[in-house]
């Protein structure tokens, strides 16, 4: 019995992965023509159709889609195979694909690489920041080898290593302070006075839930599509926000006229945690990584 080759799995996760032979193709770096035969040759090697083609189109029909499955299932433990192999003298060199929020990138990864070159040297960090969602289906498809996020999120299936706190502060403009008090009664808010990121960013599910946001009618309609966005807002004396330390720490107030004043809740936090898959073999580096990161967070839980 002849076996696929890795090559021909990889082709046929392209295929599915981008819908367009040319894209596919690209993405494997190989010309469309030696993509395409390599999908053929898979089928004949399996013994079965995996895509129905016509002219113009083509779709995978029930066993392609389940080939797919399968084939990711097994690039991804055959490179983490190979990683194993390579890694096992070394554990902290090669590359690590590391995935970030956006309200964690732009405050933590500057610092992070910049240790990671410092003791780690023969370790390299290539890095993608995205929303949770989207990061999550890309450590499952095992185009990323690890997580940093927000918890809590649904990470069944994967291992995670929870690393520290980052507590939320309420921010508004100092006028606004002195009128309303630096830590105001939620209800006595104006209504419509509390403004957010968009749904898409988990930080906003984590301030509702951590600085007990029940009434929906105090939180603006109008949503911002980045921290930095929802500053120039809130410093327009729009209104109140919730931010967190980690983007406080990190000089996200300079040259605004915003006082942020620490909640005096101790559930008022969201945790943040890495995230891997649990049939990884590099279990050391990713711990070692997740110490070092957590040295970073405004309240370590290593």
């Amino acid at each position: 019995m002849r076996l696929p080759s890795i090559k021909n799995l990889t082709y046929l996760l392209a295929l599915e992965e981008h819908q367009n032979f040319n894209r596919a193709a690209r993405a494997c770096n190989v010309s469309q023509s030696t993509l395409s035969a390599g999908i053929q040759n898979l089928e004949e090697q399996l013994g079965c159709q995996l895509i129905e083609r016509d002219n113009k189109s083509f779709l995978f029909t029930a066993t392609g889609l389940e080939a797919v499955s399968r084939a990711r299932d097994i690039v991804n433990h055959t490179r983490d195979l190979v990683e194993f192999v390579q890694h096992q003298a070394s554990p902290m060199s090669g590359e690590v694909r590391l995935g970030c929020i956006p309200t964690i990138a732009p405050f933590l990864l500057s610092k992070v690489v910049t240790q990671v070159n410092t003791v780690y040297p023969e370790l390299k960090l290539l890095l993608r920041e995205d929303t949770t969602q989207n990061l999550m289906d890309m450590l499952e498809k095992g185009e990323l080898d690890l997580v940093l996020l927000a918890l809590p999120v649904d990470t069944k299936g994967f291992h995670t290593m929870r690393l520290g706190k980052d507590p939320f502060s309420q921010v508004m403009h100092k006028e606004l302070a002195a009128k309303w008090g630096q830590e105001p009664d939620l209800k006595k808010l104006p209504e419509r006075s509390v403004f957010l990121l968009e749904k898409e960013h988990c930080l906003t599910e984590h301030a509702v839930s951590a600085c007990h946001l029940t009434d929906s009618t105090k939180i603006n309609p109008f949503a911002a599509t980045s921290l930095h966005t929802l500053v120039q807002m809130v410093n327009a004396k729009l209104g109140t926000t919730f931010l967190p330390q980690l983007a406080i720490d990190a000089g996200i107030l300079t040259g605004t006229e915003l006082v942020a004043s620490r909640l005096h809740d101790d559930n008022a936090y969201r945790e943040i945690g890495l995230v891997w898959r649990q049939t990884s073999s590099r279990i050391r580096t990713y711990r070692s990584l997740g110490e070092l990161v957590a040295k970073s967070l405004p309240e370590p839980l290593l």
